[in-house]
Order: C-alpha cells, then structure tokens, then sequence
C-alpha cells in the first residue's frame, strides 16, 4: 500500500474556464487592505478587501467584481498607507471576487508595494 497522496493534474481541474493556465509569476502571501477600485472606461466604482498580494497582482473580494479585462484605477488603504495603481482585472469568480494585476506602480508606490512584500516574507 503506497502512502504517496497525489493531487489533480491543474490542467483537468473544474475552475470553470477550459485552456486557461495558472498565470502567476510571483508568489502571493495572505494580505487585508481596504480596495477601491474605479472602471477607467465605465466609470463603475467597486469596493472590497484583498485576501493576498503579490508584487504582480492581487485578489479583490468583492460581489460586484468588474468584468474580465477591465482597466482600472485601483487604490489599496492599509494601516494608513495608501497605495495607487493602474490595473487590469485577469480573472473574475462571479459574487466571490476577482484577480487583479498591477501593470503601472509609480516609484514610490511600488517602494510601498515591496517594502509590504517584504515585512510579509519576514512575516512567514
């Protein structure tokens, strides 16, 4: 009797959208900030928390997630440190939330976004 306890191929897993692959490039660590988030197109105003960070991207939980592709104005408030991107949504998980990538940090926001990185590594 093996004791090896396999888990599924990422490939035949039921995520609900067929051919898509796990994009991630960074890892994520578990993260609370307060998001506001504004539709560049739409003008569409969501709020939310995240529930992990990367220095790629985030996940949102909000019902009301923006659709798939959307461009963003996003703003993260936590321990009153306020963070401001321009973001694009990359998955969307209908009344649970949706994941976001960062695609323009300005230099000190992308300071703030690391230096959060790293308290969260030492964190760990």
């Amino acid at each position: 009797m093996s004791k090896v306890i396999t888990m599924a191929d990422r490939s035949t897993s039921n995520s609900g959208v067929s051919g898509v692959r796990d994009r991630r490039y960074a890892i994520r660590f578990p993260f609370a900030a307060d998001v506001e988030l504004i539709d560049l197109e739409t003008g569409k105003q969501v709020e939310g928390v995240t529930s992990d960070i990367s220095l790629g991207g985030c996940f949102v939980c909000t019902s009301k997630p923006l659709p798939l592709n959307a461009r963003a104005r996003l703003k993260l408030v936590r321990k009153g440190q306020v963070l401001e991107a321009l973001v694009a949504v990359r998955i969307v998980k209908p009344r649970i939330g949706m994941g976001i990538e960062f695609f323009d940090l300005d230099p000190a926001h992308h300071e703030m976004l690391s230096s959060w990185i790293d308290a969260l590594k030492q964190s760990r």
